[in-house]
């Protein structure tokens, strides 16, 4: 086990459908090797909270931000999956307060995206869709049915005004901050691949300026599947 005698503030944002918890035993494993470690509920995704529906990307950002600019230090910011657009938004607007961003199965987005641009009006929350159907968005491989089970207990519906919002995006500043990639579901030599294609999904990879990729291969939920294994993942880059 790697042991950090001193490490930068580490803030761990999860995809949609999640809340802190799920970020509960990589925490918990970083905490052990003395990496100061925060893991956030986004707006629009605390079950308690009756104007949950109504939250935005913006909401979102902002969240962030004021966790980000309340350390005395920059931090190595950690977004898995759909926190990636909130926090490229971050990204773009303190990006002098940000040391370094991990995308565990993700990448940052460009400008003018939005997840689901087009999503029924009338609709106020995509819930989490049956595991069958997921599998074909994302895979669910290593997941044993404890984590599933609880995944479906927990999942909180996510707010179709963050899913339609695009990304506004205006300072290429961003583009010099150190960014490591965590492969998961696509192996880094494919990530490559498609960043050099220009693939959408990764083309917005080809203007930063300082890329680490590095694979642990399982799906697109290693915080269940392999735990330990991204705890060191991300000990070791928040050197």
């Amino acid at each position: 086990m790697t042991h950090l005698t001193s490490a930068p503030p580490l803030l761990l944002v999860p995809g949609h459908w999640l809340g802190a918890w799920a970020w509960d035993e990589v925490a918990r494993l970083l905490e052990a090797q003395g990496v100061p470690t925060t893991a956030l509920t986004l707006p629009g995704l605390d079950e308690t909270d009756p104007d949950r529906a109504d939250r935005t990307l913006d909401d979102q950002a902002a969240a962030i931000a004021r966790v980000v600019a309340a350390q005395s230090e920059p931090v190595v910011i950690v977004a898995h999956s759909g926190a990636n657009a909130p926090v490229t938004l971050v990204l773009d607007r303190m990006s002098d307060r940000v040391a370094r961003v991990v995308w565990v199965d993700s990448g940052p987005v460009a400008a003018g995206s939005a997840f689901a641009p087009d999503y029924p009006e009338g609709e106020v929350a995509l819930a989490l869709p049956p595991f069958e159907v997921l599998a074909q968005q994302a895979s669910v491989e290593g997941l044993e049915a404890a984590a599933l089970e609880r995944f479906r207990s927990r999942a909180v519906a996510q707010p179709v005004p963050v899913l339609r919002q695009a990304v506004e995006l205006t300072d290429a500043a961003r583009f010099a901050v150190p960014t490591t990639l965590v492969c998961c579901s696509i192996p880094s030599a494919q990530v490559i691949e498609l960043v050099a294609a220009g693939h959408p999904m990764f083309a917005e990879l080809g203007n930063y300026t300082d890329v680490d990729y590095r694979d642990l291969p399982t799906g697109h939920w290693p915080m269940w599947s392999r735990p330990g294994d991204l705890a060191e993942v991300l000990a070791e880059v928040s050197r």
